[in-house]
């Protein structure tokens, strides 16, 4: 818990301020984690923005591969995958601006993650030559590929680097697959790319025509009925930090120093399926134990990302 809390500060601290800014101190000072935890975790602040990149591209690279696009033509793979990219990238406006922009002010191992990603794709955009005409073939390069990539990768972080707002990524689709086959399936294929419409926000269009799985992760807070308040997050996240706490020692690293308030936000808590209690509790003499579940750490989680948790008291269910 205490990692992905420091994953979700330097998230939230580069996009705001950028990573030539960002020190060790502003991560651990937004996640409430000492310096020695960091380093327990982490061995750098530029490993620390590598674990952040990493996290993100394999939530990607899963999302792709739940699409099943094994035996497909290189044309909708391409198109399925990007559609992919750029709707996560809507989704996650802050690992978007520190996975496109930040990472471009890394150190160099930073870059050269970047650029083994870059590369990757460029291999698989290299594959259109197989589909080509034999003139196209001649035409395109290694070279042709690295340049789509690069292209692409300009026009997203162009958006991306202003705080202007924008019109959504996923927008970008049609354009951007004109333009990526063009060199290789030629005018005609590039005109269709151009004119075909989005899939539909909530789901990723199979190649079959077909519904695949939803694109956008559900946000865990939907599955509960009750707003969850800034009060509310602390109580989570102090029980996240000291697992099988009692009443008073949630309260006191929540903040909240009435017993009472304390034990009916936990007991709430619990009702919800957010908090389990493993004590015996004080009519045995015994203090409560109380740690998260399962439902109640992704909750945490998401959480420990979201800025705008209200500072108010908490709403009943």
């Amino acid at each position: 818990m205490q990692r992905a809390r420091l994953l979700a500060a330097a998230t939230v601290s580069i996009a705001e301020l950028g990573y030539a800014r960002v020190s060790v101190a502003h991560i651990t000072a937004r996640a409430g984690v000492s310096r020695r935890t960091f380093y327990d975790l982490f061995a750098s602040r530029e490993e620390c923005l590598i674990a952040v990149m990493q996290g993100a591209l394999e939530r990607v690279v899963s999302e792709i591969a739940a699409l099943e696009l094994t035996g497909v033509g290189w044309c909708e793979r391409v198109r399925s995958g990007l559609f992919v990219i750029l709707s996560f990238l809507d989704r996650e406006p802050l690992l978007a601006r520190v996975c496109v922009v930040g990472a471009l002010q890394g150190g160099p191992r930073v870059l050269a993650w970047r650029e083994d990603i870059l590369e990757r794709l460029a291999e698989i955009l290299d594959q259109g030559r197989g589909e080509s005409s034999a003139r196209a073939r001649t035409c395109s390069t290694v070279l042709t590929a690295e340049g789509l990539v690069g292209a692409a990768f300009a026009i997203v972080y162009a958006r991306l680097s202003t705080r202007k707002p924008q019109e959504p990524l996923r927008g970008l689709l049609s354009e951007l697959m004109s333009m990526i086959v063009l060199p290789y399936l030629g005018p005609e294929v590039a005109r269709q790319e151009q004119r075909r419409s989005l899939p539909p926000l909530e789901r990723a269009a199979r190649p079959n025509g077909l519904l695949d799985s939803v694109i956008e992760q559900a946000d865990p807070l939907l599955e509960i009925p009750m707003r969850l308040t800034y009060r509310t997050a602390r109580v989570l996240q102090a029980t996240a930090e000291y697992s099988g706490a009692s009443n008073r020692r949630i309260g006191e690293q929540a903040g909240i120093p009435d017993q009472g308030q304390v034990s009916k936000l936990l007991a709430r808590l619990k009702g919800l399926g957010l908090l389990v209690n493993t004590g015996v509790g004080p009519v045995k003499g015994e203090p409560n134990a109380w740690h998260l579940t399962e439902l109640g750490e992704r909750i945490t989680q998401h959480l420990a990302l979201n800025t705008n948790v209200h500072k108010d008291t908490d709403h009943a269910p």
